[in-house]
């Protein structure tokens, strides 16, 4: 079971069956206009058998450039069917405002490979409600915004991960050398005071990365730039 970091929010999880999570499209034009760097190199070439959106903006709801016709689950909540079997989505917010100030996202949870997955999107809530954390069960693997802004970052996303417990911990939608808009991994990795490491590349192998819930490791993968 591998994982490829594409920046931002974006994963290929390629086991079996191939799962793709929140890509991107060409938004560095959106983004220049407001300000904005959005450098990552775009993503081209990749085909999946699922394709996961989160929430609809444009930084996330990419699904033109993904091939293989994959079955698309996008902005919803449910238990829902797929190619690689139930998948659970669970409704949240982008915001600390009941989603009236950046809208809906949705939780992802599945199964792949015999490894639970849990992909966050761009949760902003401060914290899980309890009814969030039942439904999320379990977690192997967890994927978390940490670069605060209109997401957790710093010691909400560190309480997060302590009350789901994953075994590993994939931080994403942070401040890199291709984004000027969101603050870096720092505080979140400090607040969590947990065992991380550096990737050199963007993808790797997550049986070589797993800790323990009591032990978790937090794996920076290396951002793409183009």
């Amino acid at each position: 079971m591998r994982i490829q970091w594409f920046g931002q929010s974006a994963f290929l999880l390629s086991g079996e069956q191939t799962v793709f999570i929140d890509p991107f499209g060409v938004p560095g034009e959106a983004m220049a206009a407001r300000g904005l760097e959005f450098n990552y190199a775009p993503i081209a070439n990749v085909s999946a058998d699922l394709l996961l959106i989160t929430h609809e903006h444009f930084d996330h709801n990419g699904a033109e450039v993904i091939g293989g016709d994959p079955v698309v689950l996008r902005s919803t909540a449910g238990r829902l069917e797929s190619p690689i079997g139930e998948v659970l989505a669970i409704a949240s917010e982008h915001d600390e405002v009941a989603g009236t100030q950046r809208g809906p996202n949705t939780i992802f949870c599945f199964t792949l490979d015999g490894l639970r997955f849990c992909h966050l999107g761009d949760f902003g809530q401060h914290a899980l409600r309890p009814e969030q954390r039942e439904a999320i069960g379990e977690v192997d693997v967890l994927f978390i915004p940490v670069g605060g802004g209109p997401t957790i970052g710093g010691e909400p996303a560190a309480a997060l991960v302590r009350s789901v417990a994953p075994r590993l911990v994939v931080p994403m939608h942070y401040r890199t050398s291709a984004v000027n808009f969101l603050e870096p991994p720092d505080a979140f990795v400090s607040a969590l005071g947990a065992s991380s490491a550096h990737h050199e590349t963007s993808d790797a192998d997550v049986g070589e990365l797993l800790g323990t819930q009591a032990a978790p490791r937090v794996v920076l993968l290396a951002p793409p730039l183009g």
